[in-house]
């Protein structure tokens, strides 16, 4: 399945005519966020939940419905007794507002699995989108590097045909061209998957035809893109436990942990609340036809009764009691392993952060200047055939591998930096500002 899939996409990447009946669209992170939180069929499914969450508080607040009563005797069974019309109505005791309580607890439980739904959604559209700008850029770097390699046969050929070097020399830069060709057509075919992985995560009701892609086409200057604020790579982040105190508390998945454990306290004392019998009120109006009267005339009035009903003599409920005891133990002990495992994760983000701060320096302090220098250099000494071409092939493939690293080290440095912000659940963290 995944050969079939990468051959499509070579056949796409070839022949872009077949692909262009797609209508595609270009967009910029902003406006990705909108429409996934617009419109993505995923996240409208999760808010059809705040609705539901509602209506069972109405359930849970409901009235018991009354019966309609009557009660008529025939022939000689009706001699000296009344006939009945009435209605009867059953109230719970102590049931009600608990239920309720339970109800409002399961819709703060909703709403905040939506908002951790929305959030993580806004999340991974930035990580898609800054997966998808990294391959853009990862294809411009190597078909920049291919025009480097058609200068470098070009002048190959020359040099072969004024004799001023041997033959083997265009043939060596020849294939050094076609394996770098090799490898733009697979950049072009990462670059299609990842606009498909970016369409996935939008995912809206409108606008099924349109394939959405970035508006940015490769990483622009550092600082200077896709409105993802990241820090300078000269600031160093506040110490983790600093981090983790002030945040761990408002991570979406411990508000979660903290909600169902209400909720399983709740439903706890709704379950211990059935065994409380509830009052049963029965009232109407009774008559005796004057056939039946032992008075001989026709005779009525009311009357009332009252009755106490679900007893718990039979069943009292110590299974649902005991369970309930269960899923609070349950829910205290996830909400432990929450703690533990969010601690866990963001300190693995924040490290994973640092180190790539770290390695960006790195690129920016040692790499990048002196490799593109050196690069210059040696195209204009084989010009000049002052070195030979093995030399020039050998450095081409070396500075490009230099850029093709920085280009990762920087999407790793955003796409970090997305994941730091997803383990502390902000979409913006201003370092110098301590706004955490």
């Amino acid at each position: 399945m995944k050969r079939f899939v990468v051959i499509m996409l070579l056949i796409i990447s070839i022949c872009p005519v077949c692909f262009a009946v797609q209508d595609f669209k270009k967009i910029d992170l902003n406006e990705a966020i909108n429409i996934a939180t617009k419109n993505n069929i995923d996240l409208e499914i999760s808010k059809m939940g705040i609705d539901i969450a509602k209506n069972n508080i109405k359930i849970a607040n409901r009235l018991q419905n009354p019966n309609f009563d009557t009660f008529y005797n025939f022939g000689k069974a009706g001699k000296g007794n009344p006939q009945q019309l009435g209605i009867s109505e059953t109230f719970e005791v102590a049931k009600r507002s608990v239920r309720k309580k339970l109800a409002k607890s399961n819709l703060e439980l909703t709403k905040d699995n939506v908002k951790y739904v929305e959030f993580n959604l806004k999340m991974d559209v930035r990580k898609a989108y800054t997966e998808l700008m990294a391959a853009k850029s990862v294809l411009n770097c190597l078909e920049e590097q291919q025009k480097l390699l058609e200068e470098l046969l070009h002048v190959a050929e020359k040099r072969v045909e004024y004799g001023a070097a041997p033959e083997m020399e265009a043939i060596q830069a020849k294939i050094a061209l076609n394996q770098l060709i090799t490898q733009v057509n697979t950049a072009r075919v990462n670059v299609k998957t990842e606009i498909f992985e970016f369409n996935k995560l939008l995912n809206p009701k409108d606008d099924v035809k349109v394939t959405f892609d970035s508006k940015d086409e490769i990483f622009n200057s550092f600082g200077e893109y896709l409105d993802i604020k990241t820090p300078d790579l000269k600031i160093e982040l506040p110490s983790f436990d600093d981090i983790a105190e002030k945040t761990l508390d408002r991570r979406f998945d411990i508000i979660i942990a903290k909600q169902e454990l209400d909720v399983a306290q709740k439903n706890l004392i709704v379950i211990a609340r059935q065994r409380i019998p509830d009052i049963a009120i029965q009232g109407g109006y009774g008559y005796q036809n004057k056939s039946q009267s032992e008075v001989g005339s026709f005779l009525h009035g009311g009357y009332v009764g009252a009755s106490i009903v679900n007893l718990p003599l039979f069943y009292n409920y110590t299974p649902e009691i005991k369970n309930a005891k269960m899923e609070i133990e349950q829910s205290r002990l996830k909400l432990t392993a929450t703690y533990n495992k969010a601690r866990n994760d963001l300190k693995s983000a924040y490290e994973k952060f640092v180190n790539t701060q770290l390695n960006l320096n790195y690129y920016n302090d040692k790499l990048l200047k002196d490799s593109d220098e050196l690069m210059q250099i040696s195209k204009r000494s084989y010009e000049v055939g002052k070195s030979n071409l093995t030399s020039l092939i050998v450095m081409e493939q070396s500075y490009k591998s230099i850029v093709v690293g920085y280009t990762y080290a920087l999407a790793d440095y955003y796409s970090c930096w997305i994941d730091f912000l997803r383990e502390i659940n902000v979409e913006e963290f201003k370092v110098n500002e301590e706004s955490i």
